[in-house]
């Protein structure tokens, strides 16, 4: 296959969404070879019979290249990811590119042809994201800079004289009027060169959820290889309808942990620790601005106390960092000797 591409959709608990999804992603990949693989990580909640019912009734969905798989087991949106990508093309094959989307965002028809119009045009690239925007058409954040101590500190103490004076610092990056490159993309719609994957792995499956697409841009990075949002390649996306962020009262103990993970594994403990000592110290003053201003709660309940005794248990434990592991091989890529 020339230029093909393998799209990835994760489906978790969101089974009409994602046909919805999927028939999106069949018509952006109207005329490129490749396949669309769905996989049901584990839903438990009759998912996949749903999902295969809807592609056996759907017109849209007859003879189109298109199945739908079961993970066996949530280990998460990098696991579940892998294991699609893995699965690889019904008939084998090795593909050229593999495109992931969130089972709610909807690729606009030439979604998938621009961002692999634009790795083909850019060698040094080996990620490409689209902009994602809301169904009202509302801009999304999806664009970033890697984590640092200094961007702990400004985004948890969310004071305007020091985040502007730490400007460059900050994580988020805003909406990019042009396409350009940035340090790393949220993985709602992102293609991804296969060679790159051969070389520095899957997503490492330690995250379960968040801080995994940091992680594999950043090895991307370190590994030689940039990565681009592309402004011309446009999706619709709802957001965090299988993970149940927007109703969060609490900060779930997997995200502590994939930060943990993702400071300690790539910059040491030591590092680790310097980052949560600045991300309290922010904390600190943002809630004594409370206080005296009277302000909002910004942070579910309890984060702060939540965060300083995770990552003091993760500090002591005798084992560095959460548990380790190492990036996941893609089976149906040769992988290089190590």
């Amino acid at each position: 296959m020339d230029h093909s591409v393998l799209t990835v959709l994760l489906n978790y608990r969101t089974a009409d969404m994602t046909l919805r999804s999927a028939r999106a992603a069949l018509r952006a990949m109207e005329g490129i070879a490749g396949e669309v693989v769905i996989v049901d990580n584990d839903s438990g909640d009759g998912s996949f019979d749903k999902i295969a019912t809807g592609l056996q009734s759907a017109e849209w969905a007859h003879g189109a290249p298109i199945r739908v798989i079961q993970s066996g087991h949530n280990g998460g949106f990098g696991a579940g990811n892998n294991f699609g990508i893995r699965a690889g093309f019904k008939g084998g094959g090795t593909p050229d590119y593999i495109y992931i989307l969130n089972s709610d965002a909807f690729p606009a028809p030439d979604a998938i042809r621009t961002l692999r119009s634009h790795l083909q045009a850019h060698p040094q690239a080996g990620f490409a994201g689209s902009y994602i925007h809301g169904p009202e058409g509302d801009a999304h954040v999806t664009a970033f800079r890697f984590p640092t101590v200094l961007s702990e500190l400004e985004g948890a103490a969310r004071f305007g004289p020091l985040s502007r004076l730490l400007s460059e610092r900050a994580v988020p990056i805003g909406v990019p009027k042009d396409t350009q490159r940035v340090d790393w993309l949220a993985g709602a719609s992102m293609l991804m060169r296969a060679k790159v994957l051969e070389r520095i792995g899957l997503f490492d499956e330690t995250f379960f959820l968040y801080f995994e697409e940091t992680d594999l841009c950043l090895r991307a990075a370190r590994a030689g290889f940039e990565t681009h949002y592309v402004r011309e390649s446009a999706v619709e996306h709802i957001g965090s309808v299988s993970t149940g962020m927007k109703t969060w009262t609490r900060m779930p103990s997997y995200w502590f942990d994939s930060r943990w993970h993702y400071f300690s594994k790539n910059h040491g403990r030591g590092y680790a620790a310097l980052a949560s000592l600045a991300h309290v110290t922010g904390g600190i003053l943002w809630r004594l601005r409370r206080v005296i201003q009277r302000k909002p709660p910004a942070d579910p309940p309890h984060f702060l106390r939540g965060l300083i005794l995770h990552d003091l248990r993760a500090l002591l434990r005798s084992t560095p960092g959460a548990r380790q592991a190492s990036p996941q091989r893609a089976t149906l890529l040769r992988p290089k000797p190590e």
